[in-house]
């Protein structure tokens, strides 16, 4: 009876902090003042009335804030959240500088606080090492606030962000080695060795153990499509059994695993989540976020006690200095030695000086200090770790704003600048046409309506005003360019989330066009230069290549081989189609993305000529693979069709329910049902495409020999093959094994002779290669490449060469032809 009666006094203690959190942020954010500074006064005011009123405020010091609350149920959620919402490619550019600020910064943050520790107080050496590992680990919550209100660079945030996700595990990692080396009670090389390859072990193995969660997580995903609940239920689980099963079950990084899982389900299992889903999850990490933020920062100003810090304050103040000398350094020191490396992306001085002062303490290091073993110093260890972080929340917390006002990073970009001032615009146009709606019923004041249109109008004029200023004094022809281009690659980006999210594009296909257009956008955004914009499609790397050529050389896996060769052309189509759409979609709204920009003619005439080449070169791709591939386009063209007859039933549906024809049940069983049906049509698993050889085999001159009787037996030993645009075919310099007949498409033969290149021969459907090798057993002298999708039939040598024993003329054929196009290849 009593622990229920202490479960239900801790619900609604928790329920009232919720509650006073909630209130807490209603009146930080009228006041602008940073939310979990402020949670913690509250929880000191708290804490005050506790001891003033134990009657009526008592229930607050029940209250626990232990290390396993924190580890186990708060941080798991706040490193999810924070690396779910982390921009990944910004990271990956930034990659450099965050590593070395969350592993070799930590590293030297640590040295250098022990050091400073250990020489000022009588705490010694290792015992001050393992508190400068503790408070090495940043937490930017507020100071993450503070910029999304600031509208601060997004790099800035990705810089600050990224380092505490990385060097919160690189702190627990090396708390957890230098424990172990004072409980030993003596450091030896072994010792030092060991924990070194624990970092390493512990540190990587929870990025793979996240990993392949998050692919784990995608994969039973894609079985579960359209059932919300579970998909909900399946990415919760993600964030804290990641955390888990490295944590406690292969003994790695937790939190490494938690970042691994989020970004890597962040790219690749975000598409995998149902759209009605995405946008509920979005808001379900932000509270889930904010409910742990609420209750740690609340639960540190209850338990902070004033009189324990006043007590330990000459110690406290040592530490303080060790930890804003140890960021000096790093930041200011270690930092520009990193920016020297080829391909580093420089950090300017306004970045490092907010980076250096931003980095404050929290959660983390709270919750090692908490789960210290017992030690000599470990009652010291934490009310000096509370008043670390208190320190940091109530100095550097309160002030960055205005480091960050005074270096000018709160200013937003000239895009940025841009986009506020046309959405404003864009909005205020929408307001004005609905007005003429309110005279529809003839119950409206026509002088109201008219004010009205009087006030919008004047709105709408200030807004052109600050507009064309703001075009006078900072838009050039280049930046004219850059803001058509962003608009442009938005207005893709939206269109290929919606042609996924419907079906029409695959998972494959979607990914690369994604990944395309974002490589175009960082050119935008980050090359001085815009003349090397273009967007290639990224052929499969060379490993992909080799693999196919590997696979081909055993014929039990031909069928396997076959079906990759056909999804690589279903893609090229897929991406052609997306490319296609996407690039109509902008010349179609071209005129109005130009009128809301305000760019000159000649950069107008310049983006738009660059669009209908994009479009054109599309369109002359879905036409070529239509004459090289007409089944497989039919097929392909009578999916979509299926789908979009799905969908439209889909609407018709929606309608009913929302105007209450329809029955709830009946129409979610319906609309369950054509969901499961278009997934079936996703993608692109098509027919094999496979030409019937009679036809092309009787346009062949060596083959025409052979009776009508024995042709069907040879038609039979002939093996279909499906090439991918650029593909080789025959790679110069291997030795021969078949001899290939082409049924469809285009092939080019090519000669590399002195690191030179020469094209010698175009060969088209009938045509044949390959023979010269294949009579002579030497070398291939060529290379022959698909300049198309191609459509092939192999011979392999074996039964070439029965051929040719049974049909004399067959050998004299080929042979002729064999001289025939060496005496054209001389000629070439």
């Amino acid at each position: 009876m009593e622990s229920g009666l202490h479960i239900a006094h801790l619900v609604a203690g928790i329920i009232v902090l919720l509650l006073i959190a909630a209130a807490t942020m209603a009146v930080t954010e009228k006041l602008r003042f940073p939310f979990t500074v402020a949670l913690v006064l509250v929880g000191l005011a708290l804490a005050a009335l506790a001891d003033s009123y134990p009657h009526t405020f008592g229930a607050f010091e029940e209250l626990e804030i232990s290390s396993g609350l924190i580890l186990y149920v708060f941080l798991p959620t706040l490193v999810f959240e924070s690396a779910f919402h982390l921009d990944a490619r910004q990271l990956r550019r930034d990659l450099v500088p965050v590593l070395v600020l969350a592993v070799p910064g930590l590293l030297v943050s640590t040295f250098i606080i022990g050091g400073v520790v250990s020489l000022a107080t009588p705490i010694p050496f290792p015992a001050a090492l393992l508190l400068g590992a503790i408070l090495s680990a940043t937490d930017p919550v507020a100071v993450i606030a503070l910029f999304k209100r600031l509208g601060a660079p997004r790099r800035l945030t990705v810089l600050v962000e990224g380092e505490s996700l990385f060097n919160d595990a690189t702190s627990i990692v090396l708390s957890r080695v230098l424990v172990g080396i004072l409980v030993a009670g003596s450091v030896s090389t072994e010792s030092v060795v060991n924990g070194v390859v624990d970092f390493v072990v512990v540190f990587v193995g929870g990025l793979v153990v996240g990993w392949l969660m998050a692919l784990l997580t995608g994969y039973l995903l894609t079985l579960v499509e359209g059932h919300h609940p579970i998909e909900i239920t399946l990415t919760t689980v993600l964030a804290y059994a990641s955390f888990l099963v490295a944590e406690e079950l292969l003994h790695v990084s937790g939190v490494m695993a938690a970042v691994a899982a989020a970004l890597t389900f962040s790219g690749w299992g975000w598409i995998r989540v149902s759209p009605a889903v995405r946008a509920y999850l979005e808001h379900f990490w932000e509270y889930m976020a904010f409910i742990a933020t609420a209750l740690i920062f609340l639960m540190v100003g209850l338990k902070v006690e004033l009189s324990s810090l006043l007590h330990i304050l000459p110690l406290l103040l040592w530490v303080i200095l060790g930890m804003l000398l140890s960021r000096l350094v790093v930041v200011f020191g270690l930092m520009p030695l990193v920016e020297r490396l080829p391909g580093a992306q420089p950090v300017g001085f306004g970045y490092k000086a907010v980076i250096y002062w931003g980095g404050l303490r929290g959660a983390i290091a709270l919750a090692i200090a908490l789960s210290l073993p017992a030690f000599e110093y470990s009652e010291t260890f934490t009310p000096l770790v509370m008043g670390a972080v208190l320190f940091t929340l109530l100095v550097p917390a309160l002030s960055i704003d205005r480091l960050v006002h005074r270096l000018a990073l709160d200013r937003p970009s000239l895009a940025d600048r841009f986009a506020r001032v046309e959405g404003n615009l864009l909005a205020k146009r929408r307001a004005q046409s609905r007005i003429p709606e309110l005279m529809e019923g003839g119950l409206f004041s026509g002088s109201i309506a008219r004010q009205l249109q009087l006030n919008s109008d004047r709105e709408m004029l200030t807004i052109r005003e600050e507009l064309a200023q703001l075009r006078r004094a900072e838009l050039n022809p280049n930046e004219e360019r850059r803001l058509l281009y962003l608009r442009g690659f938005a207005e893709e980006q939206a269109l290929f989330i919606d042609m996924f999210n419907k079906g029409h594009l695959s998972e494959s296909s979607y990914l690369r066009l994604r990944q395309q257009v974002a490589l175009n956008l960082d050119a935008v955004r980050f090359q001085d230069e815009l003349d090397d914009i273009a967007f290639s499609e990224k052929r499969r790397t060379t490993l992909d290549r080799l693999r196919l050529r590997l696979l081909g050389r055993f014929s039990s896996l031909a069928g396997y081989l076959e079906r990759l060769r056909i999804r690589q052309v279903a893609m090229d189509y897929e991406m052609a189609w997306g490319r296609y759409q996407s690039c109509g979609r902008v010349l179609e709204r071209f005129d109005e993305l130009v009128e809301t920009e305000s760019v000159s003619a000649q950069v107008a005439s310049e983006v738009r000529d660059q669009y209908v080449s994009w479009y054109d070169g599309a369109r002359d791709r879905l036409d070529q693979m239509a004459e090289q591939f007409p089944e497989f386009v039919a097929d392909m063209q009578e999916r979509l069709g299926q789908r979009l007859i799905l969908l439209a039933e889909v609407e018709a549906i929606d309608e009913q329910l929302e105007h209450g024809t329809l029955p709830p049940g009946i129409a979610e069983t319906l609309e369950h049902e054509m969901a499961r049906q278009l997934r079936s049509l996703r993608g692109h698993e098509v027919k094999r495409l496979r030409v019937e050889p009679g036809e092309l085999l009787r346009k062949v001159p060596f083959l025409r020999e052979i009776p009508e009787a024995e042709f069907a037996g040879l038609a039979a030993r002939m093996r279909s093959l499906t090439v991918a645009q650029g593909d080789d075919i025959i790679t110069q310099g291997e030795t021969g094994f078949s001899l290939y007949l082409i049924a469809r498409g285009v092939v080019r033969v090519i000669r590399h002779d002195g690191g030179k290149s020469r094209q010698l021969a175009t060969l088209m459907a009938g045509d044949f290669c390959g023979e010269m090798a294949l009579l002579h057993q030497a070398p291939r002298s060529a290379t022959v490449r698909a300049v198309t999708p191609c459509s092939l039939y192999e011979l392999r040598r074996q039964d070439v060469l029965q051929a040719m024993h049974e049909y004399p003329a067959i050998r004299d054929a080929l042979e002729k032809a064999a001289r025939d196009r060496q005496v054209a290849q001389r000629d070439e």
